[in-house]
């Protein structure tokens, strides 16, 4: 019988399970959507219900494609987003929706934190707090449903909460501990001085286990629900930018990544901790390594937008042709991808998307060649904001759904002024799945598993000339960006009016 490792994600959209040999070959892979919630403006929620209802379809799904009973699996991994909390009172029931790390929310809350402890928050934790971190989400709360806190007995992590529905088991990593901005770096467990600055009782906390730790097997009553051997063993896991960048084989110091996701992410591996707030610092899975990341609101869920407003009869296959056929810069059309406010360089949750520069002669093969020209102005924004800090980039590899689009490829190393490499497999869900391998001793060490299992499929070189045009459009986009972000704060102030009441003409 094939010997296999099961690696989930948890994606922003979809959950994505995948089935690999010892030789890092995929096997079967399948995934299921996720529904996010939108309450508000800036506010963005999932219900971890449905993580687990994924999860079953999926796997089952992915075990059938690669046509292997659930008894082949040696390990099981599990991967999420980082920040996001699943509040649980003492018989483990959620207490409300998951808040998910583009909600933007809690940003009085962390100017706040900011003002009153920021340098201690660095100081223990490598970061500084905003929006996305867990600390923020938690003095949210704290204002405005004390209810919940009170009541809260357990906080996990979204992958610890969907690894508990599979083992029943209350544990943490490091990096998904720093990822809550609770924690501190020294002692690699969690902060007291952090903790104290929302009230937050320790002992809500789990135990940190390292990521490829077994934490336990598959109980009788989630191997009913989802298909899975029961006593199948799952490791601990960790966030998924942490395991994706792993899984493209970054494992030294200077080596880059760039994510096309939900988010767009850059990814730098460091020697030790890289501390340069607002840029997040991260452990990496290789010993005394560290990764920076940075990353955007909006990146596949604009591509997705616009699919969704403009192309839904071309799909995502036709917006790619139609979008090549267009010249570099898409005659002056412009896009700025704040869907749903801004993280990094900007952290502005008020700020807003558009397209600037329209006139008459453009074609809806313009807004998909905008789309992604400005989306990878977004990347390079990030990239610019990491080389005033004193950081370096070389050859960047790409992972994530986009990088499945050679005209983005190619926009992207034309962009940045980089190579753009491609691994043969590279998600967080392969990522996951290492790290199976890891704590179940079929990868003797973290760098037996990507000398084993990391290939690279092939190199995209940046075009000369195409980097230069790139570069003074760039200037363009920074500056637009800087005059509307005032006009983006007064249309966010603008009064909602009611619909006016329904008149009729006279008979």
């Amino acid at each position: 019988m094939v010997k296999a490792l099961l690696g989930i994600d948890l994606g922003a959209g979809s959950l994505k399970a995948s089935v690999i040999d010892a030789s890092g070959i995929l096997l079967g892979e399948a995934s299921r959507p996720i529904a996010t919630s939108v309450p508000q403006f800036g506010w963005s929620e999932q219900d971890p219900a449905e993580w687990f209802s994924a999860l079953c379809q999926a796997v089952s799904q992915a075990l059938r494609a690669a046509g292997l009973a659930a008894a082949a699996l040696q390990g099981i991994g599990i991967s999420a987003g980082a920040h996001i909390p699943v509040l649980c009172d003492a018989e483990n029931r959620v207490l409300r929706p998951a808040i998910m790390w583009n909600d933007q929310r809690s940003a009085a809350e962390a100017g706040a934190l900011r003002a009153r402890a920021g340098d201690q928050i660095t100081r223990h934790s490598l970061n500084r707090v905003n929006p996305t971190w867990t600390l923020a989400m938690l003095a949210w709360l704290q204002a405005h449903e004390p209810d919940v806190l009170v009541r809260c007995k357990r906080l996990y992590l979204a992958k610890d909460y969907l690894r508990f529905c599979l083992t029943g088991t209350w544990e943490t990593d490091f990096s998904d501990a720093v990822g809550a901005l609770l924690a501190d770096h020294k002692t690699q467990n969690w902060s007291p001085e952090l903790c104290a600055l929302v009230g937050w009782d320790m002992a809500k906390l789990p135990p940190i286990r390292p990521p490829g730790h077994i934490v336990g097997g598959v109980t009788a009553q989630a191997a009913r629900a989802s298909g899975l051997h029961t006593g199948t063993p799952v490791v601990c896991g960790s966030n998924d930018t942490t395991v994706e960048f792993f899984g493209v084989g970054a494992i030294k110091p200077g080596m880059a990544a760039v994510k096309l996701a939900t988010a767009g992410v850059l990814y730098l591996a460091t020697d030790g901790p890289s501390v340069n707030p607002p840029i997040s610092c991260y452990p990496h899975i290789m010993p005394g390594m560290f990764y920076t990341a940075t990353g955007t609101n909006s990146c596949a869920s604009a591509h997705r937008w616009l699919r969704d407003v403009m192309f839904s009869r071309d799909g995502f296959t036709g917006m790619d042709t139609l979008a090549a056929g267009v010249p570099p810069g898409a005659h002056g059309l412009l896009f700025h991808p704040y869907l749903q406010g801004e993280r990094a360089p900007y952290w502005d949750p008020l700020l807003r998307a558009d397209f600037i520069g329209l006139t008459i002669s453009h074609t809806p093969a313009h807004f998909a060649r905008a789309l992604y020209e400005g989306i990878g102005f977004s990347i390079r924004d990030l990239l610019e904001a990491a080389r005033a800090l004193g950081l370096s980039f070389g050859p960047i590899r790409l992972l994530g759904g986009g990088a499945q689009s050679i005209t983005w490829r190619q926009i992207i190393a034309d962009i940045l002024g980089l190579p753009v490499e491609r691994t043969e497999t590279g998600d967080a869900s392969f990522g996951a799945a290492l790290m199976a391998g890891i704590g179940t001793g079929v990868f003797a060490s973290p760098l037996d598993a990507v000398r084993r299992c990391v290939r690279l499929r092939d190199v995209t070189e940046p075009d000369v000339d195409r980097h230069a045009f790139y570069s003074d459009l760039f200037g363009i986009y920074k500056d637009s960006q800087a005059a509307l972000a005032g006009i983006n704060h007064r249309l966010h102030a603008l009064p909602s009016l009611p619909p006016r009441p329904e008149q009729r003409d006279p008979q």
